[in-house]
């Protein structure tokens, strides 16, 4: 059995790579247990992403007697070795490619990572195929599974700083960007053939998971660190460790709706870009140069149905806080993905 994921076993620091996902991996009792009792099987949906292959380690490693299988286009070097190696079936794939997705075996449990964002001004077909037309091709192909299915804060307004965000009885509407747009697009499709098939789902909308080399936490450091100007225009936002970000969609299997029904994931506090700079600079002895002023409304999400559901996050805030500047100053290593959280027109 693994290392529980309990308080008294958080690290001070990360050493490396290696040490930062046997954490990110480690799972909960809660974890445990409930993929004790979920029937079936589990595959992942684009486990070649920044989450993917640390969801499907967890998985396996909260429940080692099941099968879980990875299905990327596998692109990155070495991951699909990597994941093979921790026990993890792979399956090379592309999603666009509705007789190939139509080969994949029957699995009980379907979590859907795929879709794209970054780059999609400009390739705006690419981006709309991707997040619209591939959930197409999954929900009529497994429509016998249940399917937990990856979305974003990003397709509810902007909501006041002081109103503790959007809830999951927030109307969408039409959000800048087409990004944002096919992402809700995407919650339709699966909506669609839920209503068609009957088959059971949830809709994560997901805000900043936290990885020690991306994320909101990490480009934030990265600019107080190397003395760069911050923008303060996206002033809040929520954020939540990429473990507890993960198990929750795992655990999110036991509470599929017909049609799925959405639930906000991210961590408890409206946090302040400012002040966040601000925790940084004492960290790291550096003065924050801050640019522009805090708007009165940001993409914010109440995450009292998931706390409801799952309990609150298992890593707090200033762990994060000090495990990033850590790994900042000792030049760990980044993955080179800015978050853009910045942007408040859905340009990406």
């Amino acid at each position: 059995m693994s290392e529980i994921l309990q308080p008294a076993s958080f690290p001070d620091r990360f050493d490396d790579v290696e040490a930062l996902e046997e954490f990110m991996t480690r799972p909960s009792q809660a974890l445990i247990d409930d993929l004790a009792r979920l029937d079936g099987d589990l595959m992942v949906l684009g486990v070649g992403g920044k989450m993917g292959p640390t969801l499907a380690r967890l998985a396996k490693r909260a429940a080692p007697n099941k099968r879980v299988i990875g299905v990327a286009r596998f692109s990155e070097a070495g991951l699909q070795d990597r994941l093979d190696g921790q026990d993890i079936e792979t399956i090379a794939c592309d999603l666009l490619d509705r007789q190939a997705v139509a080969e994949l075996p029957d699995v009980k449990n379907i979590v859907f990572m795929a879709g794209r964002k970054f780059g999609s001004t400009g390739a705006e077909e690419l981006t709309w195929a991707m997040n619209v037309h591939v959930p197409a091709n999954v929900a009529d192909r497994f429509q016998d599974s249940r399917i937990a299915a990856f979305s974003t804060g990003c397709v509810y307004p902007f909501t006041p700083i002081d109103s503790q965000g959007a809830t999951e009885a927030t109307p969408p509407v039409p959000p800048p960007g087409e990004y944002a747009n096919s992402c809700l697009g995407r919650e339709r499709i699966f909506g669609y053939f839920s209503d068609v098939h009957g088959t059971p789902g949830r809709i994560i909308r997901l805000n900043y998971a936290i990885d020690m080399r991306y994320g909101v936490l990490h480009d934030v450091a990265a600019k107080v660190w190397a003395g760069e100007p911050l923008d303060l225009d996206m002033g809040h936002v929520n954020v939540i460790w990429q473990g507890d970000a993960n198990a929750q969609v795992l655990r999110a299997l036991h509470h599929c709706t017909v049609p799925p029904a959405p639930v906000n994931i991210s961590g408890p506090e409206t946090i302040s870009i400012r002040w966040l700079a601000q925790a940084f600079g004492k960290r790291f002895g550096k003065e924050p140069i801050l640019r522009g002023q805090e708007a009165t409304s940001a993409w914010l999400s109440n995450c009292g149905l998931a706390a409801k559901l799952f309990g609150y996050p298992l890593v707090p805030l200033s762990g994060m806080i000090d495990w990033t500047a850590d790994w900042i100053a000792n030049d760990r290593g980044s993955l080179g993905k800015p978050t853009h959280f910045e942007a408040r027109d859905g340009q990406y």
